[in-house]
């Protein structure tokens, strides 16, 4: 069941005129856009958008406002997707980022490491690569840095060794398969701690999506769209996606950009945005006990200037 983290916080820091224009980038179960709209009046407007067509399809039916418009897009698109319904400037733009409650429990989408199914872990399913495409075809070189830089996993060499030897005999094709590959290349206290594909399907899922360069990019378009006052409230689930965020909301909250140790600064720069509160805030325990996704859910608030 869709459970949206930190929700009335998101809603209260994202809401800055009940008359206004939205974007939620990331659609998902709608927790957050179902929240927003009971305190929207009813000529305020709605841009939801979702990469993935069947969770798109799956919310729409239960938020049946007049006043949303639904998108399936990539959010790395954001400009265009405002410039085609003549939108200039927006009030509020909400990314709840990472994979959503629907793609996890919808075992034959392959995202889960509990389920058995087919390695897949697209977000949009008109794509190309697939989570089985690169545990078979890619080297074992690039798998590793995969798992490395995405994943974090600190055992990254040694798993992407044990895939390509079992490659050799046999394709790898379900979701417990790799389960499987992974466990028997990780040291016991190792697998004892924490799933030890947690990592592993997390980088995979990243790269299969090209998250973190999609977040990248939609970070301007995001900041260019809001008029004066209009808030960017991002919701991360790891440390990749949070110091994206967080690197990008310092950048654009500073005045001078100058060299350090000139006297005088001579760059004449203007911060864009400032950061409503320094540090992410997180959920809380009472929360954090009723829906574990949240645990680690992050949201980082910005307010253009």
């Amino acid at each position: 069941m869709h459970r949206a983290v930190l929700l009335e916080e998101t809603i209260s820091y994202l809401l800055a005129d009940p008359h206004g224009v939205y974007v939620d980038c990331t659609l998902g179960g709608g927790g957050h856009l179902g929240c927003l709209m009971e305190k929207l009046e009813a000529d305020a407007q709605v841009i939801a958008i979702d990469r993935d067509k069947d969770v798109l399809q799956n919310t729409k039916k239960k938020l049946s406002y007049a006043n949303i418009t639904f998108v399936h897009e990539d959010f790395r698109n954001l400009d265009k997707i405002l410039k085609a319904r003549n939108i200039e400037k927006v009030d509020g733009i909400l990314m709840d980022l990472g994979v959503s409650s629907f793609q996890l429990d919808i075992a034959e989408r392959g995202f889960s490491f509990h389920e058995d199914a087919v390695l897949d872990m697209r977000m949009d399913r008109k794509q190309e690569l697939t989570a089985r495409d690169i545990v078979n075809n890619f080297s074992e070189k690039d798998i590793s840095q995969i798992f490395f830089q995405y994943g974090e996993e600190r055992y990254a060499r040694s798993i992407a060794k044990a895939i390509v030897r079992y490659r050799e005999e046999k394709e790898i094709v379900t979701t417990l398969e790799l389960v499987e590959i992974i466990k028997s290349s990780v040291p016991a206290k190792y697998r004892r701690a924490k799933h030890p594909a947690r990592k592993v399907f997390q980088a995979l899922r990243i790269a299969v999506n090209h998250e973190l360069e999609a977040l990248e990019e939609v970070l301007p378009m995001a900041l260019q769209a809001l008029k004066p006052g209009g808030r960017l409230c991002i919701i991360t689930f790891h440390s990749l996606e949070d110091r994206l965020v967080k690197r990008f909301f310092r950048e654009k909250a500073r005045d001078c950009i100058c060299p350090p140790g000139l006297p005088i600064c001579i760059c004449d720069h203007q911060a864009e945005l400032k950061v409503v509160f320094r540090k992410a805030l997180a959920a809380g325990e009472r929360e954090c006990s009723e829906n574990p996704r949240a645990r680690s859910a992050k949201l980082r608030v910005a307010e253009k200037l």
